[in-house]
């Protein structure tokens, strides 16, 4: 068993769930934007953004529910759940920001 929970961890796991909130949502805008021809994304964009949601949420699954089986902290349960969904939307976010807007 882990130790006690702080103030400062359940901070951090709030600060991870924002993280990957803000990601997403920059994800969102931009890939909404490319849809508009106001941003440069690639040809498969608008299928990635439905078939990648399924293993991504299937992994924070699977993580949170490894945490909690373990006995970890509510903390520790949701930072869990949030890495595989952080990681993916960040990935995303700074792959599309490369891409950069449309020219003309």
């Amino acid at each position: 068993m882990s130790r006690p929970a702080t103030p400062i961890d359940g901070m951090r796991a709030g600060l991870a769930l924002w993280r990957m909130a803000v990601d997403a949502q920059a994800v969102v805008g931009l890939r909404v934007m490319g849809m508009a021809g106001l941003w440069a994304v690639a040809p498969g964009e608008t299928t990635r953004m439905v078939t990648e949601k399924a293993p991504a949420f299937a992994e924070a699954q699977w993580a949170a529910w490894a945490a909690a089986m373990r006995g970890e902290r509510p903390d520790e349960v949701m930072s869990a759940w949030v890495a595989p969904i952080s990681r993916t939307a960040g990935a995303n976010a700074r792959r599309l920001w490369k891409r950069g807007p449309t020219r003309g």
